[in-house]
């Protein structure tokens, strides 16, 4: 039965090396690196085997639904006695190998949330540096070093290398940790345009990997208009190109400028507002203070009017007045009585009368001026004429107190009342400040 199994395998060897078509089923891979599969269509299934050297050389990973183009040898294997293909390339039936890699790739990173809306951090809106890396013969830098400048001048780092080619995702990693370091608030990687064949760097892995983790904001500017790379996909803000990149890293000092200016406007506006209710406040207020004045010196007035009642009544001459009165009736009612001892009584009683009412008159002659020059000194206190006294004048026009310099006009006459007597002057020019 061996020798059958060994003749079989010699005879579907000599066919030798085959390209069959067909959609891949049963994958599996083990530790060994080997991948197992079979490719089938509408007729049959083949089993099939890659061995880990090959497999490894491949560009994407075998897997079951694809439909592949693999190249190898048929034969039958000893233990099973079971036909199998021997692949030794394999390569997409449809789209290339390497599309079927990115999106292999791109499917593996988003499982791992790298590609996630909430991961996108918000780029700083006034930036102190900016990180650039990028090819420094390249126009995309030129393009972002005209716009930064334009749009606001702000220190730019810029790391040199390779944007296309197999050493570019190495450079490309290596100058995104080197402005980093050097201390950057954002970070622009990219390129200018080209063809979509020449972004395999920034679909690169490690590339992708690295603008993920990256500790500042990530901008990508592959400058492809509809080729989307993974970079743009990983990276916290995409732009189409590089100088709407540098647009988003900086904002318009001249949109600033103007809002600036509008806002300063509208300050300016509200000052005056505060101002002018501010002297409308100090106005009523003045007003209010000299209805006040004019009110507590009326009532001053009527307090000295009602003192002075007081006074006239307490003078002694009323207080004598008084006693001639009584004097009068005494004498009246004496005359009326027995002129004798009576009379010579009523005259000692009389004298006697007289010496206490004097004494009296005197006490209170001496109390009344007392308090008469008390009343005096806070009568001159509240005298405006102490006022005048003072150094102050009062300017009239007529009967008319004279209080503001708006009032007269060049040509008026006025009196100005002194502490001691008065000047008529008139007006040759007049100050309102």
């Amino acid at each position: 039965m061996a020798e059958v199994v060994r003749l079989s395998h010699r005879a579907v060897d000599g066919l030798g090396l085959l390209w069959l078509e067909g959609e891949v089923t049963q994958v599996s891979q083990p530790a060994s690196g080997h991948v197992y599969f079979s490719l089938r269509d509408k007729d049959a299934v083949l089993p099939a085997v890659m061995w880990g050297r090959e497999a490894t050389r491949l560009r994407f990973a075998i897997e079951a639904g694809q439909r592949l183009r693999v190249r190898g040898r048929l034969g039958v294997y000893d233990r099973d006695g079971k036909l199998q293909l021997y692949a030794d390339f394999a390569e997409p039936a449809g789209a290339g190998a390497e599309a079927l890699a990115l999106e292999q790739l791109k499917a593996k990173l988003a499982a791992e949330g790298m590609f996630a809306a909430d991961k996108k951090r918000p780029l700083p809106r006034f930036p102190r540096r900016i990180g650039v890396v990028t090819s420094r013969s390249g126009a995309a830098i030129h393009d972002i070093i005209r716009t930064v400048q334009r749009r606001m001048p702000t220190p730019i780092l810029i790391a040199d290398c390779a944007v296309q080619g197999p050493s570019a995702p190495n450079q490309l990693v290596n100058g995104m940790a080197m402005v980093v370091r050097a201390g950057v608030d954002v970070l622009i990687i990219g390129r200018g345009g080209g063809a979509a064949t020449e972004l395999s760097a920034f679909n690169h892995e490690r590339v992708v990997r690295t603008i993920s983790r990256c500790p500042v904001p990530v901008i990508s500017a592959v400058g492809h208009e509809t080729d989307l790379s993974l970079s743009d996909l990983a990276a916290d803000a995409r732009a189409s190109t590089p100088t709407a990149a540098a647009e988003l890293a900086v904002a318009d000092g001249n949109a600033i400028s103007d809002v600036l200016a509008k806002e300063r406007r509208r300050l300016d506006r509200e000052i005056h507002h505060c101002l002018d209710r501010a002297r409308q406040d100090l106005d009523r207020a003045t007003l209010a203070l000299h209805n006040r004045g004019e009110r507590s010196l009326a009532l001053t007035r009527a307090s000295l009017h009602l003192l002075q009642q007081r006074l006239a009544a307490l003078h002694p001459r009323a207080r004598l007045q008084a006693r001639y009165s009584q004097l009068a009736e005494l004498e009246r009612r004496l005359l009326a009585m027995h002129p004798g001892p009576r009379v010579a009584k009523g005259r000692q009683e009389h004298q006697a009368l007289v010496a206490r009412a004097e004494a009296a008159i005197r006490r209170r002659l001496q109390v009344r001026r007392a308090e008469l020059g008390r009343i005096g000194a806070q009568l001159h206190a509240l005298s405006p004429l102490a006022v005048l006294e003072r150094g102050y004048a009062m300017v009239s026009a007529g009967d008319t107190l004279v209080r503001d310099a708006a009032s007269v006009t060049a040509g008026d006459h006025l009196r100005i009342r002194l502490a001691r007597g008065a000047l008529d002057v008139t007006v040759d020019r007049k100050d309102e400040s």
